[in-house]
């Protein structure tokens, strides 16, 4: 109850209605699966706290309605986010299409910097496949975003699908903030000058040490 958190990364799932958003997050966060679950109404969320590069991180994982009517819910709830899940039906055509309007929300309210993961759901029903993993790879590239295709039924990369957006949020939370910490001591240089020890033979400019923070 008492453990001590590093960060707190904020991840939306989003994508159309019954696409399987609610089951990943069950079973990431729970390790849980239901063939009776319900439409999501609204917005929830769950939290896993887990390990990167020796850091604790909290992941508070945000699901909301695919559900048209329940849209103004949706627009409001991407502030803060620094993550973020488009996931489709791999059966569904139509869903996968939908993920170029669901982008451009995506893109229009969140974070410029936010870590985007492609999520082909439902590998399972590979029999009832209607989106190659071609036309997702190419489009997920043409796009900027990572790709990967999941099964919450069998549990099959939903652990990586969520570690993949969560590794790549840490590391742009670790280049930010070497970038802060350059441009701070940067600025303190040009106001006191360099001093130079020229008896140790040791160089005291100033000049920061890489950061192996971001290192996997």
């Amino acid at each position: 109850m008492n453990q001590r958190v590093d960060y707190v990364f904020k991840v939306v799932l989003i994508g159309d209605s019954a696409v399987g958003k609610s089951q990943l997050l069950a079973r990431f966060a729970r390790n849980e699966f239901s063939l009776d679950s319900k439409a999501t109404i609204g917005v929830e969320f769950q939290t896993r706290t887990l390990t990167i590069d020796q850091k604790t991180i909290k992941a508070q994982i945000w699901d909301t309605a695919g559900q048209e009517r329940y849209r103004a819910v949706t627009s409001a709830y991407y502030r803060g986010a620094v993550g973020a899940m488009v996931v489709y039906d791999i059966t569904k055509p139509q869903t996968f299409e939908h993920t170029v309007r669901w982008i451009e929300e995506l893109r229009e309210h969140a974070d410029k910097n936010i870590a985007v993961i492609l999520v082909g759901n439902k590998s399972d029903l590979v029999t009832q496949r209607a989106v190659s993993i071609e036309e997702a790879k190419e489009f997920a590239e043409s796009e900027g975003l990572f790709y990967i295709e999941t099964s919450a039924l069998e549990s099959t990369n939903v652990e990586n699908a969520f570690l993949t957006v969560l590794k790549e949020i840490y590391k742009t939370h670790c280049k930010k903030a070497l970038a802060g910490r350059e441009d701070e001591l940067e600025g303190t240089n040009l106001l006191a000058g360099t001093n130079i020890d020229i008896s140790s033979g040791q160089d005291h400019t100033g000049t920061p040490s890489k950061s192996n923070c971001c290192s996997f």
